[in-house]
This record gives C-alpha cells, sequence and structure tokens, in this order.
C-alpha cells in the first residue's frame, strides 16, 4: 500500500489507479476544484503527505501547477503521454496497470530551495533544444527519470526542481542515445 495519498482529476482515474495499487485518493474534479477538495488536499498532506499525479495534458499540468503552489512539498508523479493515450483521448484512466505503478515508483518531491544545476546550454549541448527530434529526447529522458514531458523550458526547471542530479541526467542520456 502505498502510504501517500494520491491526487488524481476524476473518478476514472481513480478507478485505472486503484486496479494497479491501494492507496487512498482524492479527485480534483477537473480543474475547477470543487468546494473543500483544496482543504482536504492540504489536510492530507499535513497527515500522510501527497502525490500529485494527474494527465500528461495542458489541464493536468494546470491542476498540478495550482495543488503544488498552494501546498508546498507535495510529491509528483508524471505518467508518460505515449502510455496513456487511447483512441485520441489522453488520460490516466487509459493507462495500464503496469505504467500506473511505473509513474508512482518514479515520484519526484520538488525542491523547496531553487537549483541552478542545469542550463539550457546542457539542452543545447545534449541535443534537447533546437534539434529537430528534441521533443522526443526530452519526452525519452522524462520518462527515464521520473520527471514527465515538457517544453524547454519547463523541462529545464523539472530538472532542476525535481532533485535530478547530474550522474542520473548523464546515465539517461546514455540510455535515449543509444
Amino acid at each position: 500500500m502505498i502510504k501517500e495519498i494520491i491526487v488524481v482529476e476524476g473518478r476514472d482515474d481513480v478507478t485505472a489507479v486503484k486496479k494497479a495499487v491501494d492507496a487512498e485518493l482524492i479527485t480534483t474534479g477537473g480543474f475547477g476544484f470543487p468546494k473543500g477538495v483544496m482543504s482536504r488536499i492540504k489536510q492530507a498532506q499535513k497527515r500522510r503527505g501527497v502525490i500529485i499525479f494527474t494527465d500528461p495534458d495542458f489541464a493536468g499540468e494546470k491542476i498540478r501547477k495550482k495543488i503544488a503552489a498552494e501546498i508546498p512539498g507535495c510529491k509528483h508523479a508524471f505518467l508518460p503521454r505515449e502510455e496513456a493515450i487511447k483512441d485520441g483521448d489522453i488520460g490516466i484512466e487509459n493507462a495500464s496497470a503496469k505504467s500506473i505503478i511505473a509513474a508512482l515508483n518514479k515520484v519526484r518531491t520538488e525542491n523547496v530551495q531553487k537549483r541552478e544545476e542545469f542550463t539550457q546550454r546542457d539542452l543545447v549541448r545534449n541535443g534537447l533544444i533546437g534539434f529537430e527530434d528534441a521533443s522526443r529526447k526530452r519526452d525519452e529522458l522524462g520518462k527515464i527519470l521520473g520527471i514527465g514531458y515538457g517544453n524547454a523550458k519547463q523541462f529545464l526547471s523539472r530538472l532542476n526542481n525535481y532533485g535530478v542530479t547530474r550522474e542520473e541526467f548523464e546515465e539517461s542520456l546514455k540510455n535515449i542515445n543509444k
């Protein structure tokens, strides 16, 4: 059983996650956050900790950012986009139990203190920005590191703020460059 409480977007996500792991879940009800939901998430963070596990799309990212801004110290789990797509729909509810477990096993905690370990120079030097297949490489690297997909700016922020070490970065790059 996962000790933290997992925050997902909706009922279908709850069903999919419950098939994969034994955990307590809270639904946000989408970006609207019905009355009392944010308060429940705050209490859950104080009590046992929270893992934010939203869909790998624009709306999911907005929900993730809103929760993280109001409740510092939450953990984050990222599901690779290609593992969440079915019939043109993207969401956790489309992922296999194996994919959900893999994402929850790569949970990251956002650093309170901002780091500057990585720079745009690292992205350029490693083909993660400004190259034809840069988006694909960021997607692959984000999957390996457990920080999800993002545009170059967002990806750089995640490298610096989710505790990725230089060694992890270099080793993961070797894996995608094979």
